[in-house]
């Protein structure tokens, strides 16, 4: 949420919307992303190891050790209560802010403040269970869902539109694709062929919008490295060049071995990111 935020916000200022003087800034609602991003990092070091488990279960008799045993779950079960209620406080409060910076980001692009749903719980479910990381995997399609009747028929109609170079026609037919189909598995790709259509037609801004779409649609997916590499060069196309090297530099960080992060870094080059 809080790289989206700041990248739809960029995007939107190269409209050239006017902001009124009392109206909080981009820069206030990025800092205060950026806050909430630093509580976000510090939660997860409380799922760090900070070292081999030592508990105290000495006794010369079995009551002895019972008592020990007791004692050391009494403990373990009260932190676990202290760091349950600081989560749940975190979540809480991390939930109220981006819903409210979500409200602040449409109110300056000027959209319709009475489409917003219910702001999505931060981190998903607030039940923790102790487990190793896991790497999330790349989504296939049969872990996204079942697609609807004519669904893949109506995008591979788009993408051949794209692959011969009518950028019209695809542009509208994978708009149209979006309006049918919401929330559909395709919709992160469906999203990027847009943006390289619009991209064709010459129409740089709404290019880069379909490209932030598409990363913030599934930003851990197959297509999100891609996404992002476009939206940063798309960007700098529009002459934010430090928002640009900022999208571009997060390629590499967040997709280090995909292989858009070459291409990445050969358009930081060419814009002169430091």
């Amino acid at each position: 949420m809080k790289f989206a935020g700041w990248v739809l916000a960029a995007v939107v200022a190269t409209a050239g919307m006017a902001q009124a003087q009392d109206q909080q800034t981009l820069a206030d609602i990025r800092q205060e992303l950026t806050v909430l991003h630093v509580e976000i990092q510090r939660l997860k070091r409380e799922f760090s190891t900070t070292g081999s488990p030592a508990p105290n279960l000495s006794g010369s008799s079995i009551l002895e050790r019972v008592d020990a045993i007791e004692s050391e779950l009494q403990r373990l079960t009260s932190q676990t209560e202290q760091l349950n209620q600081r989560v749940q406080n975190i979540v809480t409060d991390g939930t109220n802010r981006i819903g409210d910076l979500e409200f602040r980001l449409v109110e300056l692009e000027g959209g319709d403040l009475s489409t917003l749903g219910e702001t999505s719980t931060l981190g998903g479910e607030t039940q923790i269970t102790a487990a190793a990381p896991v790497t999330p995997a790349a989504p296939s399609v049969s872990d996204q869902g079942e697609l609807a009747i004519g669904e893949q028929a109506d995008f591979d109609t788009a993408a051949q539109a794209l692959a011969e170079g009518n950028f019209q026609a695809a542009a509208e037919q994978f708009a149209q694709f979006e309006t049918s189909y919401p929330g559909s598995p395709l919709a992160p790709e469906a999203n990027l062929k847009r943006g390289q259509a619009l991209e064709g037609l010459g129409d740089t801004r709404e290019a880069a919008r379909a490209f932030l779409a598409s990363f913030t649609g599934d930003s851990e997916g197959t297509f999100a490295p891609e996404a992002l590499f476009e939206l940063g060069a798309a960007l700098g196309r529009l002459g934010q060049t430090d928002q640009a090297c900022i999208t571009l530099s997060e390629v590499g960080v967040r997709f280090p071995s995909s292989a858009t992060v070459s291409a990445a870094t050969q358009e930081m080059a060419s814009l002169g990111c430091s």
